[in-house]
């Protein structure tokens, strides 16, 4: 939708005509699906508060939307797509631009659905607007033993989800807690979670699952060990949903994404953005896949643009920038992340040198002041910032964005100690904390 606004906006500067056709397959269209876990934990009232915009409103606005369409096939010869609508009548759709906007889909491992290929009961993922309504039935009265199965993002803010809501919550992940992180700040995130009273079970691989009356009742892991569970959260990650490029014969990147160039344009007539898409790293120049709003938003953004008539939008690339927390019980831990670690550096020919830096979010002798820990890594020869991890309490985790817009811009540890960031006890220390990092790395070269 990002896309589709965005090309009637530009085309009405730009004098031109165009009609914007958008075909969705669900019920639901622009809403947060960030916001799920919070709608689950029931810090959001009601899943109405996450749609940013409903379907008549986009309609008003210009977009011809139809709802309940699921597009079949894509003829590029023709410039003709095939669907169908949600009472099975087939349509044909003429094209002179296509835009692919399918997202992602959630990775659902086999032992989650049964002898017909569904969901197992109590078994399912938090990936979408319908996801959420599942949940949000599925809490009230569904036993007290909860599982997550995924130490990623989504996996930590169900986690705080299922603990917020009272239950006896267990933490399944294949390798450590938020494992594109360090070990040293996994270790932290580990210990915050048991000290909520989560139970950790790293370098687990769930195998099989117990079923009663269709419900599950346990998971076993491949070392043999039984996880009761009355439900079990699925956040193993997700996919790009590219099935409908690929059998049109569109090129498919090594992550399972379109590779579109920076207008978001994969051929003369496709184009592609959001999470259906990788990107370009800019600390590495390779392909990556970093699923997020914000880069989904953006990349509309230029296609959008571009559709419109004015070429002069380019998407610049990613730096994987992400942000969380887990909050519950005693625990309240912001973590984030920007860059690329040691272990990623060294693969790209960087002499990377990584720093633990402890400091507080505030003046020590203030009420707010919280501990805050700065993972920074950068390059022994340019001296050039590489990247950064957070972990800390209230006020931590945005810290992160002044070590990315130095990372944006290929700033050095020296620029970053010695720019002029703002300071109060309420809100720093007088060394603020990644300037402090950044002074520390900066006297270790």
């Amino acid at each position: 939708m990002s896309a589709a606004h965005q090309a009637l906006r530009t085309a009405e500067v730009t004098g031109r005509r165009i009609e914007v056709i958008a075909l969705e397959q669900t019920a639901d269209t622009s809403y947060s699906a960030c916001g799920i876990p919070y709608l689950v934990g029931g810090q959001v009232d009601s899943a109405d508060q996450l749609i940013a915009r409903s379907a008549d409103e986009h309609r008003r606005l210009g977009v011809d939307l139809r709802m309940g369409t699921t597009v079949t096939g894509i003829d590029r010869d023709r410039h003709v797509v095939t669907a169908t609508t949600q009472f099975g009548d087939p349509q044909q759709i003429d094209f002179d631009q296509l835009v692919l906007c399918t997202g992602a889909q959630a990775m659902v491992p086999d032992w989650a659905r049964d002898a017909h290929g569904e969901l197992i009961g109590g078994v399912h993922p938090a990936k979408t607007l319908a996801d959420a309504r599942y949940w949000l039935d599925l809490i009230i009265g569904s036993g007290r033993r909860g599982l997550v199965v995924g130490g990623g993002y989504i996996g930590l803010e169900m986690a705080e989800a299922l603990a917020e809501r009272g239950f006896d919550t267990t933490l399944a992940t294949r390798t450590r807690v938020m494992s594109k992180l360090d070990p040293e700040i996994s270790d932290r995130i580990e210990a915050g979670l048991t000290a909520a009273g989560v139970t950790v079970c790293t370098d687990t691989t769930i195998a099989s699952a117990r079923v009663e009356d269709g419900r599950i009742r346990s998971v076993t892991t491949l070392a043999g060990q039984e996880i009761p569970a009355d439900v079990v959260v699925l956040a193993l990650g997700v996919s790009p949903s590219t099935g409908l490029g690929a059998a049109a014969g569109l090129p498919i990147g090594a992550h399972g994404g379109y590779q579109p160039d920076d207008h978001q344009r994969i051929t003369e007539s496709i184009w592609a953005a959001g999470d259906c898409c990788e990107s370009i790293d800019r600390m590495t120049g390779d392909w990556l896949y970093a699923p997020l709003g914000t880069h989904a938003n953006k990349q509309g953004r230029v296609c959008g643009f571009n559709l419109g008539g004015d070429d002069s939008k380019r998407f610049a690339g990613v730096l994987a920038t992400a942000i969380t927390r887990f909050a519950s019980g005693p625990t309240y831990l912001e973590i984030a992340r920007t860059g690329i670690n040691s272990q990623v550096a060294a693969r790209f020919g960087y002499d990377a040198i990584t720093l633990i830096t402890e400091s507080n979010t505030a003046s020590g002798y203030m009420a707010e002041a919280a501990p805050i820990t700065v993972l920074l890594t950068a390059d022994r020869t340019t001296r050039r910032i590489l990247g950064a991890q957070i972990i800390g309490g209230a006020q931590s985790g945005k810290r992160i964005d002044t070590v990315a817009a130095a990372l944006w811009g290929r700033m050095s540890v020296d620029d970053l100690a010695e720019m002029d960031l703002s300071y109060a006890p309420p809100f720093a220390t007088v060394w603020e904390a990644v300037q402090l990092a950044a002074r520390r790395v900066a006297e270790r070269i």
